[in-house]
């Protein structure tokens, strides 16, 4: 499948997605597989978590848009999934579901001589970032915090 046909075909899904509430993040096409594997990833559009009652609930309005294009001449196996979670930490819903769990802080080098620092999540303000770092709870101003990540800590 050439990218035009599958720049068209995302394009008619999104369409679709929209009476849904949910928008298509990426169509993936795996044209070596016997049957060929369509991969659709959506998301919702007021960002709330993607169920498998959303997954299900789109899987028929997808074949549709799939059969009536005639952008695909073979047999495929339709896969619709949500994107995950993400080990980045980014909304303030992450930082208060996992606090207390283990992090990888990046810093500006700019602003700070340490590249990264490893702790429990703390504290998330709009000023700052708390982490307790064995115990000692360390204050990072936002402004030296590049990346909040979620790690494992090895002993």
């Amino acid at each position: 499948m050439d990218k035009e046909c599958k720049s068209n075909l995302e394009s008619l899904l999104q369409e679709a997605a929209k009476g849904f509430n949910l928008k298509v993040n990426s169509l993936n096409i795996l044209t070596n597989q016997n049957p060929i594997i369509l991969k659709i990833t959506i998301c919702k559009t007021n960002n709330d978590d993607i169920t498998l009652d959303d997954c299900s609930r789109f899987n028929n309005p997808a074949i549709t848009v799939i059969e009536n294009s005639n952008l695909l001449n073979c047999s495929y196996v339709l896969e619709i999934s949500s994107q995950g979670v993400s080990d980045e930490l980014t909304s303030e819903r992450d930082f208060k579901t996992f606090k207390g769990f283990p992090v990888n802080v990046e810093l500006n080098q700019k602003n700070s001589q340490i590249k990264f620092l490893n702790g429990l999540l703390y504290e998330k303000s709009k000023d700052y970032l708390a982490i307790n770092i064995k115990g000692k709870i360390k204050k990072i101003p936002f402004n030296e915090v590049l990346k909040v990540s979620l790690c494992t800590f090895k002993d």
